[in-house]
């Protein structure tokens, strides 16, 4: 007979069928072993105290652990035979391979060329996990669940390749998985890309699934949720939080490499992938989508859950559902985030359109959010612009964010124009209004900021008075009155200068006889 270690119920029937009356020999047979192995049990019951003829109640499970212990005493902390020794000779040598990442089979064929001495490779295994530590996870509790309706969990998971009719072709598919803490309840979203628009579109499409939205959700460590990941403070994306405050939940995202944060939903993602997925044939996204949702009424949700032992979907319906706060009724309006530069024609660039800002932000950093209907500017924390939504290459631009001078031409504005005209006079402002007074008035821009500038040149009055003089004649010509405010410059007589009061002698002046001719020719000296 081979050896069979005798259960703990075995020693308490054996003992039981001994105080019965019953011979070791009758004992063995009925308790089907060893007659040696009842005569060890035996003795070890009388030692402890159990005579023949004492009631089955002095069987407890004190007595039952003192006799397996004289039986089968355990092996002493620190017995090991002969290999082990070795090994522990050989252990700065062994922990230097395993530090550097080597395989145990890879560092126990180095240590035979080592030693000259082949090992077990059990052995080997098992001082490297004892002594060394390898592969030895850290001990951990279980978290108790959540109240109902409390928590949801979301990660992302890769299926495989999915036909996408949109680009005909197969495209790698991830599935978007929510579960339920407390009912382990899920819904999967499909989708190609892992963008921020497919997490909201998931958790709206969720939200409609559940009947309702969660108080906390803790996703995976995404970019489109998670900024910079942080044990204790995260950064969060700013359209992401932007969200959880229109729905009304709160975010608590998961640690850097911490599966154990969200071990409900990462332990149903190769579930999903297996019992979902793989070996199936869809009919592209929609098709896949619409058997994910009922797969995960029917099967998931009806299947006998591993851990609670209980229908994930009537225990979702019966305790979680009416603790959720009431789904959206409408659509979620996603706006988007960006920090463009303000450049130097005072506008910044969002969404392939331009937006004014004011003047004294050039060269700067802003921040921008973008909805169906407007665009808001900030800048350290407030809002410095708000402009109406346009589409691509569309413009919006407030006179304002300019600077006065190039507003006017900037935005075209021939009213104003013609307002700063009449300012300096009403023949000048007469004037810029029969320049401008064309089909395409802004081609002839430059010639009334030509005008502007002979009243800087040469005063108001002055242009005023040319500008009546060209209108009489009806000619319309800036250079025209140029030409007359420069020529009535050149007429006017020239003052002399006043005499000073004191003549001061020049140093090197010739006296005027030497410059006269002195023979009949004419010549000088």
């Amino acid at each position: 007979m081979g050896f069979r270690e005798v259960s703990v119920v075995g020693v308490k029937e054996i003992l039981r069928l001994w105080l019965l009356g019953h011979g070791q020999r009758e004992v063995a047979r009925l308790a089907q072993s060893d007659r040696k192995t009842v005569c060890r049990y035996v003795d070890a019951a009388q030692a402890a105290g159990l005579q023949p003829g004492d009631s089955e109640d002095k069987i407890t499970d004190e007595l039952i652990g003192t006799v397996i212990e004289a039986v089968r005493p355990g092996r002493p902390p620190g017995d090991h035979g002969s290999s082990w020794e070795l090994l522990r000779e050989h252990k700065d040598f062994i922990k230097s391979r395993v530090d550097k990442k080597l395989t145990l089979v890879k560092v126990h064929n180095q240590l035979h060329r080592h030693i000259g001495h082949e090992l077990p490779y059990s052995t080997f295994h098992r001082f490297c996990v004892t002594e060394l530590g390898y592969g030895r996870d850290r001990s951990t509790v279980r978290i108790a669940d959540c109240d109902p309706g409390e928590e949801l969990q979301i990660d992302f998971g890769r299926m495989g390749l999915l036909f996408d009719l949109d680009s005909a072709r197969r495209r790698v598919a991830h599935a978007l998985i929510f579960t339920a803490v407390y009912s382990r309840h899920m819904f999967v979203w499909l989708t190609f890309q892992q963008n921020l628009q497919s997490v909201i579109a998931g958790c709206e499409a969720a939200w409609t699934f559940f009947g309702g939205i969660f108080k906390v959700v803790i996703p995976d460590n995404m970019k489109t949720v998670v900024i910079t990941a942080d044990p204790i403070a995260p950064r969060l994306g700013d359209a992401f939080v932007e969200y959880a405050q229109a729905r009304g939940f709160v975010i608590d995202p998961a640690r850097v490499r911490r599966p154990q944060d969200k071990g409900r939903v990462e332990r149903v993602v190769p579930y999903v992938r297996e019992s979902f997925f793989r070996g199936e044939d869809f009919l592209g996204l929609a098709d896949t989508q619409r058997r994910a949702e009922m797969w995960c009424v029917t099967d998931a949700g009806m299947r006998i859950h591993g851990t609670t032992q209980r229908r994930p979907a009537e225990v979702f319906k019966i305790e979680e559902l009416p603790t959720l706060a009431p789904p959206p009724q409408s659509a979620y309006d996603l706006p988007l985030w960006c920090e463009p530069k303000v450049h130097r024609d005072h506008h910044i660039e969002v969404a392939r359109a331009l937006y004014s800002v004011p003047g004294d932000l050039i060269g700067r950093h802003v921040k921008a959010r973008v909805d169906a209907q407007l665009v808001k500017v900030f800048y350290q924390g407030k809002v410095v612009k708000v402009h109406p939504r346009k589409g691509p290459g569309g413009r919006s631009t407030d006179a304002a964010d300019l600077p006065a001078e190039k507003s006017v031409y900037a935005l075209r504005d021939i009213n104003r124009l013609k307002q700063i005209a009449t300012s300096h006079g009403p023949n000048v402002g007469t004037y810029a209004t029969r320049l401008l007074d064309i089909e395409l008035p802004w081609t002839k821009m430059r010639m009334v900021y030509r005008l502007l500038g002979l009243v800087r040149r040469f005063s108001a009055e002055r242009v005023d008075e040319a500008c009546a003089k060209a209108l009489e004649l009806d000619v319309v010509d800036v250079n025209l009155i140029a030409r007359m405010l420069e020529r009535a410059l050149e007429s006017r007589p020239v003052t002399e200068p006043a005499p000073s009061a004191q003549v001061i002698p020049l140093r090197f002046a010739r006296a005027p006889e030497e410059f006269r001719p002195s023979g009949g020719d004419g010549r000088m000296p």
